[in-house]
């Protein structure tokens, strides 16, 4: 089974392909106010890289926090989307061990679709000027 992860929580990205538990493919980079427009072109990169198309992954995770808000929200937004487009299970996992937790879930067939971002805290919502 080949499976996608994806984290976008800090200005350092990183993204990695799976079979089953193995890793056979891994890049970490400096994405910062760029991850919008790299993340998509990385994650084709590698898969080319390694003889993979996008209908090679089966399965996607995605660490959904906590961590910045709109690294958060880029990066679960296209695991969803590739998820439902390809029809294919995704997890969101937390914590030091995310991706053996997350691979061990979504070779288990579980789905979370949608994943939703954890902030890890309540908004800040400052009060309207007047």
């Amino acid at each position: 089974m080949i499976i996608l992860t994806i984290r976008t929580d800090k200005p350092e990205s990183e993204i990695g392909i799976y079979s089953d538990e193995k890793q056979i493919a891994y890049e970490k980079w400096e994405a910062h106010r760029q991850l919008a427009e790299t993340l998509h072109k990385k994650i084709q990169a590698l898969l080319k890289q390694h003889g993979k198309s996008w209908q090679d992954i089966e399965g996607v995770v995605v660490y959904e926090g906590p961590g910045s808000f709109t690294g958060l929200r880029i990066g679960i937004s296209v695991a969803n989307a590739l998820s439902y487009s390809l029809k294919i299970p995704i997890i969101g996992s937390q914590g030091d061990h995310w991706v053996k937790d997350g691979l061990e879930l979504v070779m288990a067939k579980n789905n979370h679709l949608p994943v939703l971002p954890f902030y890890g805290a309540d908004a800040n919502i400052t009060t309207p000027r007047k």
